[in-house]
């Protein structure tokens, strides 16, 4: 007997509706609300972006997103585990579900955000590739290090991009691999290779490290494009639009001139684009499955963008990096966020 169109679509809703990318119930949000805390993936240790110190209190810009997210979700930016990842384990980690999210200097590149089952919401940092020398070497630009030794981590779009430059600049050069960081800085340190290649931020935040750093120079030359984002795993549209707009809701607020100084003086404004940011005009929250304070929480406990940019990376900084490709599209940068409406 063949069953009805009616019962064959009944049935079909109830099968969709019982899977966990389609219930909200069974999603990230749910699980980390049950646990009562964020499990968010960072570096093991890179200035600027995510260290601990000695008494195990984390800092830096990927660690603010992370708790930027948990006071939109729990309402308490404490609310965060930290779990330190090599560039080999963090996909691992997102997918397997040992972490929520992937906050840890990642480069947003085709085949991860289509192949390796991560979402990346966003951009947290524009970034490009670069080169650290001893400054006794004498050189002024990258094409004046042919026949040098680079130290170079593997598992991260800088050994691929350093291999594309020398070989398109017809360049010879011998690649000296490790797994990880503090290995990579600790051979180039030592001598064992001439040049270490990272993200310029990343470079700027190891040189302060390794003693006088005056004895150390980042050469001008920029050699790719390195998109740093936070990443989810794929399937969770939810959890995805959630990580996301707290990330927008940040740029934003820093454009209408909200910081966590004076939000609670914001919510008097008669601006609407500030009201529904604050949550006091629409129900925006309920669309991703929060409370329409998800922003004023996330504002209030870390900051706006450029405050978390400024104390972390910024003049506030050691690092003192200039906003550059990181300002405001109306300050000539690229960060650039939908609107909430």
């Amino acid at each position: 007997m063949i069953p009805s169109l009616k019962a064959v679509v009944v049935t079909a809703a109830a099968a969709m509706l019982a899977t966990p990318t389609a219930a909200f119930s069974q999603g990230t949000l749910q699980k980390v609300r049950d646990r009562g805390q964020l499990v968010c993936g960072v570096n093991t240790g890179i200035a600027g972006f995510s260290a601990p110190d000695d008494k195990g209190n984390w800092t830096g810009l990927d660690v603010d997103f992370c708790r930027s997210v948990a006071a939109a979700v729990l309402k308490d930016a404490g609310k965060v585990k930290f779990v330190p990842l090599t560039a080999k384990e963090r996909f691992t980690a997102l997918q397997s579900g040992e972490i929520d999210l992937l906050s840890r200097n990642t480069t947003w590149t085709m085949s991860r955000d289509t192949s390796a089952g991560m979402t990346f919401t966003g951009v947290l940092y524009y970034d490009g590739q670069g080169f650290m020398v001893k400054k006794d070497l004498k050189v002024a630009a990258a094409k004046e290090l042919s026949g040098a030794s680079v130290c170079v981590q593997t598992g991260t779009t800088t050994e691929l991009n350093v291999a594309d430059y020398f070989r398109r600049n017809g360049l010879d050069y011998k690649p000296v691999v490790f797994e990880k960081l503090p290995e990579t800085i600790a051979a180039y340190n030592a001598g064992r290779c001439d040049v270490f290649t990272s993200d310029v931020s990343q470079l700027y935040g190891v040189r302060l490290t390794l003693g006088n750093s005056e004895e150390h120079v980042v050469l001008p030359d920029v050699i790719s494009k390195e998109p740093l984002g936070p990443a989810v795993r794929q399937g969770d549209a939810q959890w995805a639009n959630i990580v996301r707009w707290v990330l927008f809701a940040m740029i934003n607020a820093e454009e209408a001139g909200i910081s966590s100084k004076n939000v609670d003086q914001m919510l008097e404004s008669t601006n609407p684009d500030i009201l529904r940011l604050l949550g006091k005009e629409g129900e925006f929250g309920k669309g991703i499955g929060l409370d329409n304070d998800w922003a004023l929480q996330a504002l209030k406990q870390v900051g706006n963008y450029g405050e978390m940019f400024e104390r972390n990376v910024g003049q506030g900084s050691r690092l003192k990096i200039g906003r550059g490709l990181n300002a405001l599209w109306t300050e000539g940068g690229l960060q650039y966020a939908p609107p909430i409406r």
